[in-house]
């Protein structure tokens, strides 16, 4: 690692972990939990501190770099190439097709029907799951258990409400 001549090694690893901090939790997607992304970001920064410019302030370049490099992984690997397809390719991995709650149907009245489902699951489910709940619908990685547990709990509370 490169160090500017105003700063020490600690001092640089602290502003890599604030900018770090700052900008790593903007990135969430398929697949990766907070923590991975925080390591392959403090990868990234270390990388990019060979070609830190000392006229620069070091946060303002830490957080350009980071950013940029985190935009361009999501690009090259979540979006197609090809000109007749240009929308996303990779769909939220935690709720296969056929055990997905919210479809996200296209007329009015299903739309107000999931929304319906929503509330009835969101005061039914037992307070230790709503955690895992909620990062099985923002597609945030949750263990295959685990989430076999909070998927099972949310069919029952549909059945009971007549939605099986």
């Amino acid at each position: 690692m490169i160090i500017p001549p105003n700063m020490t090694e600690q001092q640089v690893i602290d502003e890599i972990n604030l900018v770090i901090n700052k900008i790593a939790p903007k990135y969430t997607f398929y697949g990766y939990e907070i923590s991975d992304i925080k390591q392959e970001s403090f990868m990234i920064c270390m990388d990019a501190m060979q070609r830190y410019d000392h006229n620069r302030p070091l946060e303002n370049f830490l957080s350009v770099h980071l950013s940029n490099r985190l935009k361009n992984f999501i690009r090259d690997n979540y979006f197609s190439r090809g000109e007749e397809d240009k929308r996303r390719i990779v769909l939220p991995g935690q709720l296969a097709n056929e055990q997905s709650v919210v479809d996200g149907g296209s007329s009015h009245e299903t739309a107000l029907d999931y929304k319906n489902m929503s509330g009835i699951i969101s005061l039914k489910l037992p307070a230790d799951m709503r955690a895992d709940y909620l990062k099985i619908v923002n597609d945030v990685y949750v263990n295959k258990k685990r989430k076999e547990e909070v998927l099972d709990t949310v069919y029952e509370i549909l059945e009971e409400h007549g939605y099986a």
